[in-house]
């Protein structure tokens, strides 16, 4: 670890206090900590820059942060997004730590903080890989006029949109490639109220269907959790490199969500042409708007996001304590059962391998 920068939910005293000793902690051992403000920091050339949106793309955000090879990220899992997105660009490390209520994300807990960033420093963590998701469109993404007013909700100007990556002439046929990283979700939404979203979804070039539906998401593996599960989606474990698509209110009898391999698949969604028009986000944050006739393929980055962990994190187990599911009055009434099960025997060899060699 040669240089931190930290990102604080400034909304909440405890981040706060627990950024404080974040910055103590750096300080004590010689190392370099500076703070990233992920909501308000201008650009350089202030309102002007990208169409009036007024902020640094996540690069330039690491860059005036000296570059660091560890984010920091102290609040709940949509500080920690915000915190993916600036060490994504600079292949960092994020330490979440946790002060959020909901979140699946950030598990380090304020009073481990320091034991945290020991086990980071002395490099005896775990390292929690994450697939993340990028786009192809058929036009670089434009945010309209006036929509920074209507979307800001108190939390400093908006991000630009994406910038086109490298020209690639060879395949313009395939769209423009957008530099974006998302690890939770893409979510394609309808501006107008009395006008759905109306597109065609494609998957792997293939048409899959047409959808009228208020919203439409297509979440990782890691996203699952989010919008996508409370739109009535499945979830679906981290260890699996797995494509979501789940539509939102659907004007449809298929209401059902698909879970598709991320390895091999690609999920398109075109507009169509008597369409309201459609909003895209990425994780959370606008990144254009789309008029009918425009698409965006959403598919697996080339890179994973890396989060550090004390332990192996137990999935399943922060699913089961975050939603009760063994605390059910009606479940305890009928008995109890324990915590694991793990017989003193050694491990069958069927299940210390299951399944078909070629899958280990």
């Amino acid at each position: 670890m040669e240089r931190i920068g930290l990102v604080v939910h400034g909304g909440k005293e405890a981040a706060v206090a627990a950024a404080a000793r974040v910055k103590a902690w750096a300080r004590a051992r010689g190392v370099p900590c500076a703070e990233i403000d992920v909501w308000n920091t201008p650009a350089a050339d202030g309102d002007e820059k990208d169409g009036g949106m007024g902020r640094l793309t996540a690069l330039e955000e690491a860059e005036q942060a000296g570059l660091p090879d560890l984010v920091v990220t102290v609040g709940g899992d949509g500080t920690l997004l915000r915190g993916v997105r600036v060490a994504a660009a600079v292949d960092a490390l994020v330490l979440g730590i946790d002060v959020g209520r909901v979140g699946f994300l950030t598990e380090v807990r304020v009073p481990d903080l320091e034991a945290a960033l020991d086990a980071v420093h002395a490099g005896t963590g775990h390292v929690d890989e994450r697939l993340m998701l990028t786009m192809r469109a058929s036009r670089p993404l434009e945010i309209p006029t006036g929509m920074q007013a209507l979307l800001r909700y108190g939390r400093g100007p908006l991000l630009p949109p994406p910038t086109p990556r490298d020209a690639d002439p060879g395949h313009t046929g395939w769209g423009v490639a957008l530099d974006v990283l998302g690890l939770n979700d893409v979510v394609f939404e309808k501006l107008a109220r009395d006008r759905q979203a109306s597109v065609a979804i494609y998957v792997s070039g293939r048409l899959l269907g047409f959808y009228s539906a208020d919203a439409f998401v297509v979440a990782s593996s890691t996203g699952s959790t989010a919008y996508s599960f409370a739109a009535g989606g499945p979830i679906v474990s981290p260890h699996l490199d797995a494509l979501v698509f789940t539509p939102v209110a659907p004007h449809m009898v298929f209401d059902r969500s698909l879970v598709l391999s991320a390895r091999e698949e690609r999920v398109a969604v075109r507009v169509l042409e008597r369409s309201g028009r459609v909003a895209v986000s990425v994780d959370g944050r606008l990144c254009g708007v789309l008029d009918p006739g425009d698409w965006v393929s959403v598919y697996a980055a080339p890179r994973r996001a890396r989060l550090a962990r004390l332990a192996d994190p137990d999935f399943l187990g922060r699913v089961r304590d975050r939603f009760g599911l063994a605390d059910a009055p009606a479940a305890l009434a009928d008995g109890s059962a324990p915590a694991e099960y793990r017989p003193a025997q050694p491990l069958p060899d069927d299940l210390a391998h299951p399944g078909p060699p070629d899958i280990h």
